[in-house]
């Protein structure tokens, strides 16, 4: 499925807690199918025209490319209520010639008429003179023709350039492949079916191709043969990695291969099921998500299956490794075990979050990878797919496993999966099997009514504790709304202090006393010891100030994770109005001497929100004047490896590095922005790329940075000359670093350019031009300007990140007019959460302005 989270990982900035439920409402009856009759089998025939290559020769007419594909579907299906209608998906294609058939009495029926519906429920409605009976079993024939879609989604277009072949003299040459991309509702488009999740079936494919290229699918090829000199059939039934094959030559294939056999063998031992499909993995020039689980057909964008060594840094082996073992779990919580409907996507991505931790730690436990932390139309269906479906339910399923007890969860997974296996699910089909768990072990948890506060709730809660009277009360953590929401969740907290006690407590109503939470002798209370409930912990000031003297004087007291959680909470409690500004800002002092990753990490995600509101004030000054005195400690513990351009053997070191040098940079520690600026000059003047690939990315930005149109050019050229997939992504994200306004305007209008950046890039080009302060009105403009285009892939996200600077009246009615002017695709919700945030953002600058102004001067006078 979609995966969100590639940006927060290539960002390496954690997802934040959401604000909005997992699970809504299903839509109406007339947005979705009637399941009058049910599909139980397609056999499918497609053939696709295009030409995977067209070499122009002198004094030869070459082939016209072609990007049309036709073809024919028989459906077999079971009446389950009588009707003399059929109502199954088709979009954008030209759908003639259905006939309808009796299976148990071969007689044919009469077609009335078909018809497309013109809404959003894309459905074909197809009439029949006479009724269709209960029980019996029918046929439906459709004919369908299309065009290869550009937007990366159904059957669509994707090119790369080929290297000289030996044997040919022709230079450089364009190949063309079809892919296809069908989550969530993009099957339709490429021929007629039934394009729900519960309306699973067996497929019978048969793809017509021209002669010398290869056709794959989810099953297992049966037969390959030529129909004539031009044209061939492929009929579908260990692992495989496809990819160009200079990369796969090149060994850029080799780190997914081997682990992919190591991932498979723990999710087998895992979940008591074998995998029995064939599986092919196939990285793609093209793909509109970082990859698809297809069950047996796993694809890739080449960045996220391919690994070059000597140009990929080691990290880039960690986002390898999770995005193999994500799809690979998807092959059972999702494509084994599939949910009812799209509102509960949470148990295929929550579940593919959560597994994905256990299957990296079990093959690569040196990365020590973090545990993690229903809607009606198309378009909202699309908008189900972002981090918070992935990341809420991966941080209730760890929950829910920490109460239970890893024995009684693994094992609830085990009963989910065997009893349920190739059928639909609801989450109330989990609880029943936590419950069958749970039932073989002392103790019990109501499970269901636990989980529901959780899964049937919007958002999560805040915990107040004071330490004086041991009193505690819940409430909904809302960031913008200070009235009462009425929720309440069932909470598991785990408590320890300064004096050693710990304990588990339960919250099951609005207040409570709890002597655990009473503080002993001026001892410390810390609530949700390393980070296992889904809260926020406020507490009294008194207890605030000891936990921060804790982290300033003996950081090794306070557990590793909560050092981060504390800052997390205390500046997310001060935007909610529940702590002051000062607090928040107080709990990074203890910084100047850390260098764990964890606190770093959560420091600079939430001050990245003050580096947002005020880079255009006079703020900054003194904010950054702060943030190089804090990081300098952490920039000097690593700055021998750094000036060798080396890294340390840790995996989590390695990640603290990075964050080292691209905030010591970016605040300007001059020691950091003249190694980094020596480092890329020596590249440009001796050809040599000496910067260790670790730290590419990060240097080659604050150089292109720190420099100017000289670098930027050398940067660009090496984009556009480069085949390596990695040292690609590593110059494209540099060139948005430069603070040169009519650099940043030309990197913009190359993505109108598909040669120069490919379509699925543009999103990513336009947000961080809009993440660079020099580039933001750039980008805005830009977006507006050309959004027919720049919005066709990821349009929520783009709009997300272009607008999260806004805080200004002016830029609130800018938004409010694109809003009501523009066509905005599956984004409209994302232009409305905008506006409410630059709301807020107003409220806060002008509420705190003052405040962090004076905070800063006195930190740095």
């Amino acid at each position: 499925m979609v995966i969100v989270y590639n940006m927060e990982l290539k960002r390496l900035k954690p997802t934040p807690p959401p604000t909005v439920p997992v699970t809504t409402l299903a839509p109406p009856p007339e947005m979705r199918l009637r399941g009058d009759v049910l599909p139980e089998s397609y056999q499918v025939f497609i053939q696709v025209y295009l030409y995977s290559r067209i070499i122009q020769e002198v004094n030869v007419t070459s082939p016209n490319q072609t990007y049309f594909f036709d073809g024919n579907v028989t459906v077999h299906l079971h009446c389950v209520q009588k009707t003399k209608s059929i109502f199954l998906h088709s979009r954008n294609q030209n759908v003639s010639r259905p006939v309808v058939v009796d299976r148990d009495s071969n007689e044919r029926f009469y077609v009335e008429s078909y018809s497309l519906h013109q809404d959003e429920s894309h459905f074909l409605e197809i009439s029949l003179e006479e009724a269709m009976e209960v029980g019996r079993n029918y046929s439906l024939f459709l004919a369908f023709e299309g065009e290869l879609s550009y937007d990366l989604n159904g059957l669509f277009l994707s090119s790369y350039r080929e290297g000289k072949p030996e044997h040919e003299e022709d230079t450089d040459v364009d190949r063309y492949l079809a892919a296809t991309h069908m989550e969530p509702t993009f099957a339709r488009t490429m021929f007629p079916c039934f394009d729900e999740p519960a309306m699973k079936a067996r497929f019978n494919l048969t793809v017509i191709h021209r002669t010398g290229t290869t056709a794959l699918s989810n099953e297992a090829e049966a037969d390959n043969n030529l129909i004539d000199e031009e044209w061939q059939y492929t009929r579908f039934q260990p692992t495989e990695t496809y990819a160009r094959p200079e990369a796969v030559e090149a060994g850029h294939t080799a780190y997914a291969d081997s682990i992919t056999g190591k991932i498979l063998q723990f999710y087998e031992n895992y979940f008591d099921i074998p995998y029995t499909q064939k599986l092919d993995q196939i990285a793609l020039p093209d793909l509109s998500s970082l990859a698809m689980e297809n069950w047996g057909l796993v694809t890739y964008e080449e960045g996220g299956l391919l690994y070059e060594e000597g140009v990929s840094s080691y990290l880039h082996k960690e986002m390898i490794a999770a995005l193999i073992a994500h799809e690979l779990a998807h092959q059972w919580l999702g494509n084994m075990v599939t949910m009812k409907w799209w509102n509960e996507i949470w148990l295929n991505e929550g579940f593919a979050s959560y597994m994905m931790y256990l299957a990296v730690d079990h093959v690569e436990p040196s990365f020590r990878m973090p545990p993690p932390d229903e809607v009606q139309t198309t378009d909202e269906i699309m908008s189900m797919f972002d981090s918070i479906t992935y990341s809420k339910g991966a941080v209730v399923l760890k929950m829910l496993a920490d109460v239970l007890g890893e024995t009684v969860f693994h094992r609830g997974i085990q009963i989910y999966l065997q009893r349920f296996r190739l059928k639909n699910t609801d989450q109330y089909d989990l609880w029943d099997a936590m419950k069958q768990s749970q039932s073989e072990s002392p103790g019990r948890v109501d499970i269901e009514k636990v989980m529901n506060t959780w899964t049937n709730q919007i958002g999560f809660p805040v915990i107040t504790i004071n330490t004086s009277s041991g009193n505690a009360y819940q409430k909904q953590f809302l960031f913008n709304d200070t009235s009462e929401s009425g929720l309440l969740w069932q909470i598991p907290i785990r408590v320890t202090s300064g004096s050693g006690r710990s304990a588990l407590e339960w919250i099951f109503t609005k207040t409570a006393k709890k002597d655990t939470f009473i503080s002993k002798k001026g001892e410390w209370i810390l609530a949700n010891v390393n980070c296992t409930g889904f809260y926020r912990v406020n507490y009294d000031q008194t207890n605030w100030a000891r936990l921060m003297n804790e982290m300033e004087t003996s950081p090794e007291n306070i557990p590793l994770l909560n050092r981060g959680q504390l800052i997390d909470d205390a500046f997310n409690l001060a935007r909610a109005q529940l702590v002051t500004v000062s607090l928040a800002l107080n709990s990074t002092r203890f910084l100047s001497n850390e260098t764990e990753y964890i606190p770093w990490q959560f420091a600079v995600k939430n001050l990245e929100y003050f580096i947002l509101m005020f880079d255009r004030s006079e703020v900054y000054g003194p904010m950054q004047m702060y943030l190089q005195k804090q990081v300098t400690g952490l920039y000097n513990y690593f700055r021998n490896y750094t000036d060798n351009s080396t890294v340390p053997e840790d995996h989590v070191s390695q990640i603290s590095q990075l964050l080292a040098i691209q905030l010591a940079c970016s605040n300007g520690l001059p020691e950091c922005v003249t190694m980094a600026q020596d480092m890329f000059k020596f590249w440009m003047t001796n050809n040599t790329n000496r910067i260790h690939p670790n730290l590419r990315s990060v240097i080659f930005c604050q150089a292109l940075a720190a420099g100017g149109s000289k670098e930027w050019e050398f940067a660009w050229e090496k984009y556009q000359s480069s085949s390596d997939t990695s040292e690609k992504d590593q110059l494209r994200e540099a060139l948005t670093c430069t603070k040169k306004i009519w650099l940043l305007n030309r990197l913009l209008d190359y993505t109108l350019d598909p040669d120069k950046i490919r379509l699925m890039d543009v999103s990513s080009v336009i947000s961080s031009v809009a993440q660079n302060e020099a580039g933001q009105a750039l980008a805005w403009n830009f977006m507006r300007a050309h959004w027919n285009y720049v919005g066709l892939l990821h349009p929520s996200y783009l709009i997300s990140e272009v607008t999260r600077r806004f805080s200004t009246p002016f830029e609130l009615e800018e938004l409010e007019f694109f809003y009501t002017k523009y066509d905005l695709f599956s984004a409209s919700r994302a232009v409305q959460n905008a506006i409410e945030q630059t709301k807020v953002n107003i409220q806060w600058v002008k509420d705190n302005k003052q405040t962090v102004l004076d905070w800063f001067l006195t930190e740095t006078s």
